[in-house]
C-alpha cells in the first residue's frame, strides 16, 4: 500500500514538472527499482500473503502440498506448475468467497458454476486449458482424500480436434529480413536481440531454453552449445554455428552489462537479471522489419519455421523431434501440417470435382 501511495505521489510530481503523464516504461522502471530495494532490505518482495482466517489457512496448506506434488510426483516444468497453481489458488479462493469453507461438500454443481464464471472472456483453447488445470487439482484432492468423489472427469470443456489449427510460420525471406533489420541496431539491446534471434532461427529453441542459457553452456573450444530443454528436463549438445557464435560473442563483448548473473541474456536496465520473456521483443523486431505473420508473432514461429525447413530437407521425424527436444514423435506431428506446399504436391484429386460448375 505504501509503495502505491509513493508511486501516486511521484506521478503527480512528474505531471507538474513535465505537463504530461509518465509512460508505461517509466512506471515499470520506477516500480522495479523500488521492488529491488525492498528485496534487498526484507529478503523477499512482494511479501508472502498471510492467511486471514481458518479457511485461508486450509487453502494455503493445500496449495503448498499441491505444488510439491506437481514438482516431485508429476515432474512438471516450472511454467506448467505456475499455471496450475494460479488456477488452484483462484478456484479455492472462489470457493471461500461463496462460503464453502470445507471441501467435503464440493459438488459437480460447484465445478460447473466455476467454469461458467471463467468461460465468457476465454477462447475455446483457453477454456480447454482451464478445464485441464482444474481437472488436475480435483484429481489431486481426490487422491489425497480431501474429496470423496473424483470430480475431474465431470469438468466440461470444448472439444479441440487434433491438428485443427495451423500455427504461424515465417518463410526464409522473412527470417532474413528480421535478422538484417535487428543487426543494424548496434545498441546493447540490439546486440542482445540479434543474438537471441540467431538462436531462434538456427535451432528453433524454446523461449525458456534461450532465457536459461548460461555462460558455461557454450564451449568455445569445441564449438558446441549445451541446451537444457526446460519442458522435458532433457539436454542436447548442438554445434555452435558460426553466425550464432559471432552474434553471441559480439553481445558478450560489447552489449552485456557487468553483472554476477550467469545467464547469458540479461536485461539492459538494472537490476541486470535474466529475461522474463521474449514475446514482446520478438513482436517488436518483427514489426520493425515490416514482417507481419498471419497469426501469433511470438518466439515459437521461429521454431515452426525451423521444423518446416527440416521437413523439406527430408530429415526424419524422429531426428527433428530430438533436435527440438521432444519426448515423443507425437509431439513433432503437429509440425507436419506446416509444410503446406509439400502437402499440396501429394494431394489426390477428389472424384467428381470435374462435374462441378
Amino acid at each position: 500500500m505504501q509503495v502505491e501511495q509513493y508511486l501516486r505521489h511521484t506521478i503527480v510530481l512528474f505531471e507538474r514538472q513535465r505537463g504530461r503523464r509518465p509512460s508505461a516504461r517509466w512506471h515499470e522502471v520506477t516500480r522495479s527499482g523500488i521492488h529491488a530495494l525492498l528485496r534487498l532490505v526484507h529478503g523477499q518482495w512482494p511479501p508472502a500473503i498471510k492467511p486471514t482466517c481458518a479457511a485461508d489457512e486450509v487453502r494455503f496448506s493445500i496449495c503448498a502440498e499441491y505444488e510439491i506434488w506437481l514438482r516431485e510426483e508429476r515432474g512438471l516444468a516450472r511454467a506448467s506448475i505456475a499455471a496450475l497453481m494460479w488456477e488452484a489458488r483462484n478456484f479455492l479462493a472462489w470457493l471461500i468467497s461463496r462460503g464453502i469453507d470445507g471441501l467435503a461438500g464440493l459438488s459437480i454443481v460447484d465445478v460447473d458454476r466455476y467454469m461458467d464464471l471463467r468461460a465468457p472472456k476465454l477462447t475455446r483453447c483457453s477454456l480447454k486449458s482451464v478445464a485441464e488445470r482444474l481437472r488436475s487439482l480435483l484429481r489431486y484432492l481426490h487422491i489425497t482424500g480431501r474429496v470423496t468423489m473424483d470430480l475431474s472427469g465431470h469438468v466440461l470443456a470444448p472439444t479441440l480436434y487434433a491438428y485443427e489449427g495451423v500455427p504461424s510460420v515465417l518463410d526464409r525471406a522473412q527470417i532474413v529480413a528480421v535478422l538484417e533489420s535487428t543487426k543494424n541496431d548496434k545498441t546493447s539491446a540490439g546486440l542482445r536481440d540479434y543474438a537471441i534471434l540467431q538462436l531462434l532461427a538456427a535451432y528453433g529453441l524454446r523461449s525458456g531454453e534461450i532465457r536459461h542459457l548460461r555462460i558455461e553452456d557454450i564451449d568455445w573450444r569445441t564449438e558446441a552449445i549445451h541446451v537444457h530443454h526446460n519442458k522435458t528436463r532433457a539436454s542436447t549438445f548442438l554445434p555452435l554455428l558460426e553466425p550464432v557464435g559471432e552474434a553471441v560473442l559480439a553481445y558478450l563483448r560489447s552489449g552485456r552489462p557487468l553483472t554476477d548473473a550467469r545467464e547469458i541474456f540479461v536485461r539492459t536496465r538494472a537490476p541486470y537479471r535474466k529475461l522474463d520473456k521474449l514475446y514482446s521483443m520478438v513482436r517488436r523486431r518483427l514489426r520493425d522489419a515490416g514482417v507481419q505473420p498471419s497469426g501469433k508473432c511470438g518466439p515459437h514461429i521461429f521454431r515452426h519455421a525451423h521444423a518446416v525447413e527440416m521437413l523439406r530437407a527430408a530429415v526424419p521425424q524422429k531426428v527433428i523431434g530430438d533436435l527440438l527436444g521432444h519426448r515423443s514423435t507425437g509431439s513433432t506431428a503437429p509440425y507436419l501440417k506446416l509444410a503446406t506446399e509439400d502437402l499440396r504436391a501429394i494431394a489426390l484429386d477428389v472424384p467428381g470435382m470435374e462435374l462441378l460448375p
